[in-house]
């Protein structure tokens, strides 16, 4: 399988970064990609900083606009496109959903973020209801995918059940950043928290994971803060947690990268998690806290 990643900055002109999107598409399907994989929410910026009502007029349906050009896009070049847009489902209702496009310009699927953060600067809450669709691989030409978006990263719940359900690689669109007054020390740390969780899904599930962030600074609208540099740093690693090629922190990027699936069924074989799990055993992992 080629991947094409495109790490891109944002502004505020919607228009522009669905162009350079476009093009940047475009570059990857001439170097050969049968799959593309967008970073979290890729039409805008980042809006979560603020809680802002004005903000839902962004929302469109699916199918809608972005749908539209998207799939288009596919069908022309004949790949598998992975979206993220912030939809509106009905007056007052409104996820932050994946879409991926099939290679002859259809909607193979969609997902709706189900872990849904509230925290400062990521007032994700205010805007997203929690998905409904469950934990459902999404079925394409190139293979089963997993997709999870951003959040859904931290939680070995999300990717394991993807992967019980059949998926041949766990993919996440991503939003996340550095606000100014962390220190180096503990930006790194984040930084390297975030990688090792997405690794560690990888090695306990056997198979590859995809992560596409965003990049570059986004100003906080209210100015309670500095905003959000996204750390970028979009990457690749192996059933073994292995890191097959990695963007970097600061700069937009576009690549496409080949992998091996048939490196799944080896390594489970060498590592069969999945055989020894004691399924009999798991009962209380559906409860809140255990008292």
């Amino acid at each position: 399988m080629k991947i094409g990643l495109i790490q891109q900055r944002n502004t505020a002109n919607t228009e522009d970064n669905i162009d350079r999107l476009e093009k940047s598409i475009r570059k990857c399907a001439a170097e050969g990609a049968e799959i593309i994989v967008l970073q979290e929410l890729h039409n805008g910026l980042y809006f979560c900083q603020t809680e802002d009502t004005d903000i839902f007029d962004m929302a469109e349906t699916i199918p809608g606009p972005s749908t539209e050009r998207f799939g288009k896009l596919a069908k022309e070049l004949k790949l598998v496109i992975v979206t993220s847009l912030f939809e509106k489902r009905a007056p007052g209702l409104y996820h932050n959903t994946a879409v991926v496009f099939e290679n002859n310009g259809t909607i193979a699927g969609k997902y709706r973020k189900m872990h849904i953060p509230d925290d400062p600067a990521y007032y994700e809450k205010f805007y997203f209801t929690p998905g409904d669709l469950g934990f459902e691989p999404i079925k394409t030409s190139v293979g089963t995918l997993g997709v999870l978006v951003c959040w859904d990263q931290w939680y070995p719940e999300a990717a394991r059940l993807m992967t019980l359900k059949g998926a041949d690689i766990l993919i996440y669109p991503t939003a996340i950043g550095w606000e100014s007054s962390d220190d180096e020390r503990e930006k790194q740390r984040q930084q390297d928290a975030w990688q090792t969780v997405q690794r560690g899904h990888a090695v306990a599930n056997g198979l590859h994971v995809i992560a596409v962030n965003r990049v570059g600074h986004e100003t906080d609208p209210s100015g309670q803060t500095n905003g959000i540099r996204f750390w970028g740093h979009s990457f690749i690693c192996g059933p073994q947690g292995e890191i097959i090629a990695q963007s970097p922190d600061n700069e937009e990027d576009c690549k496409v990268v080949a992998i091996d699936l048939q490196r799944s069924e080896q390594v489970r074989r060498w590592w069969p998690f999945l055989r020894d799990r004691r399924i009999d055993a798991f009962e209380a992992i559906t409860k809140r806290y255990l008292d």
